[in-house]
Formats: C-alpha cells, sequence, structure tokens
C-alpha cells in the first residue's frame, strides 16, 4: 500500500463523486444489514438486498462502484506521444492481486482468529474488484473499443445458457429460486454446499463466485468503455449521449428481465444491464452538472468526492471496524431516538454517526493530499 500526494491528471470530478457516493453506499448498506439482522431492529426495505431475483437501492451500489472501476481505467493509463496507453501487464497483474489478496484476508479476520468460528471464504467484494480490475486493465491494454464491445456481448448473451445448464449436483433448474442454476452448483461442486461459500447448505452459493466472475468482467468493461469515451469527449454532447446510452441499457435490461430475471447474486445479464445504465445516467448527470467547473467543488459534493479520492481506504477501514455500529457509544443513539421517530429512521443515526468517522478519516487524507493506493 503506497500513497500519491497528487491526483491523476484529467481526473473528472463526476468520478470521484460517483465512485464516493457509492462507496458511501456500500458501507451504508452494510452497516444497515448489520443493524438488521445482528440487533433485529427495523431498517428500509431498500437498504437490504433482494432474496434472489427483483432490485432494491442496495443492490445497485456495488454494481455502481464496480462500473467505476472500469471508467477510472482509460482515466488513469499514462500515454506515449502517439496517445496509446503505456502501461505494461506486471504492475496490473500485482495490484489485482494484491486487491484479492487483501480482500480474502479481510473476509476471514475471524476465522484466522479462531479456526473453529466457521469455515473460511475464498470470494468477497474485494476479490471481486480485483479480478474485474485485473482482466478489464488488461484488456483495456490489448485490445480495441469494438473488441471489447464484441466480448460485452458475446459475455452477456452466452451467460444467459449458462445458468440454465443442468446442474451439476442434481438441483432442478429455476432461475427465479434461490441457488437452483447451473452457476450455482458450480460454486456448491468447487467448495462443498456447506462450506467455503457465503450461502451455505444444499441451495448454497457464493455472490461473488466462481462463473459470475465473467458477467462482472462484461459490467467492468462497459465502464472501459464509457470512460474511453469520456477521455476523448466531454461537455454537455457527451454527457447528453451518455444519458441516452443509460436509458437505453436500462430499456433493454428491464425487456429481458421476465425471461432472465434481475438476480445479483448471480449477476445476472439483465441485472448488468440495468445497473450499468442507472449507473451510467447517474454518471452522465454529474458530468453535466459539475465537470469543467472552474469554482471549486461546494457541500455536499464536497462530502462525497474525499470518499471517491480514497474509496478503497475507506471500504477497507470499514470492513476492519464495521462492526462498531452496534457498539453501545454508537447504538445508545437509536434507542434514544426510536422514542420520537419511527424505527427505521432511528436506525439510521447511529449509522450516520459511524460513517460520520469515516469521513473524518478520508478527508484527513484529502487535507494531507493523500490518494492511498493499493
Amino acid at each position: 500500500m503506497t500513497t500519491s500526494t497528487a491526483a491523476t491528471p484529467g481526473r473528472l470530478a463526476s468520478l470521484d463523486v460517483l465512485r464516493g457516493l457509492t462507496v458511501m453506499g456500500m458501507i451504508l448498506v452494510n452497516s444497515a444489514a448489520g443493524i438488521f439482522y445482528g440487533h433485529k431492529v427495523p431498517v428500509f426495505g431498500t437498504l437490504l438486498h433482494a432474496s434472489w431475483d427483483g432490485l432494491t437501492l442496495a443492490d445497485t451500489v456495488f454494481p455502481a462502484f464496480l462500473m467505476m472501476v472500469g471508467v477510472a481505467i482509460p482515466m488513469a493509463q499514462r500515454r506515449g506521444n502517439d496517445g496509446r496507453p503505456v502501461a505494461t501487464a506486471g504492475p496490473i497483474v500485482a495490484r489485482a492481486t494484491r486487491l484479492f489478496v487483501l480482500g480474502f484476508l479481510l473476509s476471514n479476520l475471524y476465522w484466522f482468529a479462531d479456526f473453529n468460528s466457521g469455515a473460511w471464504r475464498l470470494w468477497g467484494v474485494l476479490q471481486r474488484i480485483g479480478l474485474v480490475y485485473g482482466a478489464c486493465a488488461l484488456l483495456y491494454l490489448h485490445t480495441g473499443q469494438r473488441t471489447r464491445i464484441g466480448i460485452i456481448a458475446a459475455v452477456l448473451i452466452l451467460y444467459w445458457p449458462l445458468l440454465l445448464l443442468p446442474a451439476l449436483d442434481g438441483l432442478p433448474n429455476d432461475l427465479f429460486s434461490r441457488g437452483h442454476t447451473f452457476v450455482a452448483s458450480v460454486d456448491r461442486w468447487l467448495l462443498g454446499a456447506g462450506g467455503h461459500n457465503y450461502v451455505a447448505g444444499p441451495e448454497g452459493y457464493d455472490p461473488e463466485g466462481f462463473l459470475s466472475t465473467l458477467p462482472s468482467i462484461a459490467h467492468g468493461l462497459i465502464g472501459v468503455c464509457i470512460g474511453d469515451y469520456l477521455r476523448q469527449r466531454r461537455g454537455r454532447a457527451a454527457g447528453g449521449k451518455l444519458l441516452l446510452v443509460g436509458a437505453a441499457m436500462v430499456a433493454v435490461g428491464l425487456a429481458w428481465s421476465p425471461w432472465l430475471p434481475l438476480i445479483k447474486d448471480m449477476w445476472s445479464s439483465s441485472f448488468v444491464l440495468v445497473t450499468c445504465g442507472l449507473t451510467t445516467i447517474a454518471l452522465a448527470a454529474l458530468h453535466l452538472a459539475i465537470d469543467g467547473r472552474t469554482a471549486p467543488l461546494s457541500w455536499p459534493w464536497t462530502i462525497a468526492i474525499v470518499f471517491g479520492m480514497n474509496a478503497i481506504a475507506a471500504y477497507v477501514l470499514h470492513m476492519v471496524t464495521g462492526h462498531m455500529v452496534g457498539w453501545d457509544l454508537f447504538f445508545a443513539t437509536y434507542s434514544a431516538t426510536a422514542t420520537v421517530v419511527s424505527p427505521a429512521v432511528a436506525a439510521l443515526v447511529p449509522i450516520a454517526l459511524y460513517m460520520a468517522m469515516l469521513w473524518a478519516f478520508v478527508a484527513w487524507l484529502a487535507r494531507k493530499g493523500w490518494i492511498v493506493k493499493i
């Protein structure tokens, strides 16, 4: 882990803001789930993931962050006099490996402390980010835009029949039933139904599992295509075109969803299109609103931008400290406010205090001019 004292030249404020909003969303969603399942406190339903098919606000934040990983790749590449990227595969593979290993360590902190506490887990959020970053960055170096679009289309189309193949363990195939897909059965076959998957049991699987990494790479590649477009064209015309592209992706994904449902846990192709479309619309709107301005960004953008500039650092700190939301120090505020507002609103108070603590950390990094890179 290293630090940099300067941002990358040509950095888009809209990218940092949206990346910040998405990592804040990921922390909010994880914290809400921790309070809901750990303390049996009611929370707003949209802050909890869909059990299988369907889409809530919670289901959109990690996909948005993953797409931002792709958008950032063309922006961050150093270029030669001919305008072509000059990066090599070695640093990309090394960074992807660091992200995967760090994710594995953070996913298994309790297991490392007590081997009898349960089974270790191979996959996770940072692991997926590492794999998607590595694949997308390498493809950006070695393929052109048309080839990348072809890869996206091929993966999204072929992933549909892949889900429908007979399950390896004979479980009846039903896209609308949790875990009843070929992709889920591969997770069970690789790591054991009762063992190392996030969802255990005979219908178990891992939401960041083996084969579902393929459409997540396509997800990142959509971000790469958009980032490459914004690298070359900016302004109102570019923002307007991106709004149309985003709306088209949402429309196609929704039209596909009656046959291939929106399933975050399997990263279905319709889910990719709808969430990429929503993220593209948000990025285009932010691009039109804040990019190219000469005046410094004001509140509330400044809250999000410090999270966006050190998104991985903020998420890693959250992974280490997430249990703090349940501490009496924070949770006492729920008991105090639940008597005057609804329990779901009161549950947001300790979460907001916890997120303010994380903000203080990333704001301190911003004041120092430090960008933590893994």
